[in-house]
């Protein structure tokens, strides 16, 4: 199956009629290549393997997004860097020619290319690689910064973690002013996220708040089940993200809470069994289910013998199986009618046992 597009999902008229869909899946790489190009095609390789739509990079300098004496806000005991600076400065040595070389190497196994700017510079050089712009929660308060960004009229991915819903309105508002489409996504901004913290009804939530904007999902929990990531897709969530990695032991940054591909495809099989599961979400009878219409719903029957010439009364009837008679919702246009044949107790009602007109 060819991955998903992300310009084809924010072409969708109505977000709700994706949900019958495959979710857009966004394997969120950020980092974990740290620094090795030969590391980072391997996870775009894996990622591919594993079915991700898209495979998602983080572009920034540690001097232009995080001050010196920065505090950590992650797991420490994961992760013992105590300092954003430090961590950030560990992993910032791509410049734009690796991103260049990634995006080819994204194009050349099939799977499409995203990375989330962190600077003006960055979401420069990134516009001539990404279809649609990823903005982090903690930039979600940046006004002039998401202004930015809307002026290079793509399509934006917003994570609203750690926000208030005024504050996610307002961000909608400020893009909104530029006519760029928007999809909003649920994040909780905890490495790990426990299960019982991922508050997965805020897509609901976001649903009900914002019903013309594609609504995802950007999960920081364990991978364990994989059962997260399918929970928010079955809550309608059409974009999910999860952080992505070749192998979850190793220590620090984002390793400890990513999925790898071996989750990656259990997810997708979870996916296909609950596509089957959902079916059609418009109202309406089976063709798997005509023999049950037939055999198992009931029909006019008669409760004693009628004889020809007769007008129908309620007390000449009784309903039962099967219904390949007069349905009992016409038991109103039956009473008064005359019956044109002799019809023995038990017998099934048809139209034709009855006059075509009331006397």
């Amino acid at each position: 199956m060819c991955p998903m597009k992300i310009l084809e999902l924010f072409k969708i008229i109505n977000p709700y009629d994706s949900r019958i869909a495959n979710p857009y899946i966004i394997a969120e790489a950020g980092v974990n290549h740290e620094g090795n190009m030969d590391l980072a095609k391997r996870l775009i390789d894996e990622a591919c393997e594993g079915g991700a739509d898209a495979i998602k990079f983080q572009t920034y300098k540690a001097e232009s997004i995080a001050s010196k004496n920065s505090p950590a806000y992650w797991d420490i005991t994961k992760e013992p860097t105590k300092s954003q600076f430090e961590l950030f400065q560990k992993y910032d040595t791509f410049q734009k020619s690796d991103y260049e070389e990634l995006k080819k190497h994204c194009d050349k196994v099939g799977i499409e290319f995203l990375s989330t700017p962190f600077d003006v510079e960055s979401a420069k050089f990134l516009n001539d690689m990404v279809d649609v712009f990823k903005i982090s929660s903690s930039d979600i308060t940046n006004k002039p910064f998401i202004e930015y960004i809307c002026q290079f009229g793509k399509p934006i991915i917003l994570s609203t973690g750690a926000s208030y819903l005024h504050e996610i309105q307002e961000a909608v508002e400020w893009i909104d002013d530029y006519d760029v489409p928007v999809a909003l996504l649920h994040c909780v901004l905890n490495y790990p996220t426990l299960d019982e913290n991922a508050n997965l009804g805020m897509i609901t939530g976001l649903q009900q708040k914002f019903p013309d904007k594609l609504i995802g999902y950007s999960d920081h929990t364990l991978p364990k089940d994989m059962k997260t990531l399918e929970t928010a897709f079955l809550l309608g969530a059409v974009i999910l993200e999860k952080h992505f990695t070749h192998d979850k032991t190793l220590p620090g940054n984002d390793h400890y809470h990513a999925m790898d591909k071996n989750d990656l495809k259990l997810f997708k099989q979870n996916i296909k069994r609950s596509l089957s599961l959902l079916g059609n979400f418009k109202v309406t009878a089976l063709p798997i289910e005509e023999q049950a219409r037939k055999n198992a719903r009931r029909s006019l029957v008669a409760k004693r013998n009628i004889p020809k010439g007769k007008i129908v009364e309620y007390k000449d009837l009784t309903w039962k199986r099967p219904g390949h008679g007069i349905s009992p919702r016409f038991i109103d246009e039956v009473i008064g009618k005359r019956t044109i044949v002799n019809m023995d107790e038990d017998v099934v009602l048809q139209w034709n046992h009855l006059a075509t007109k009331t006397p």
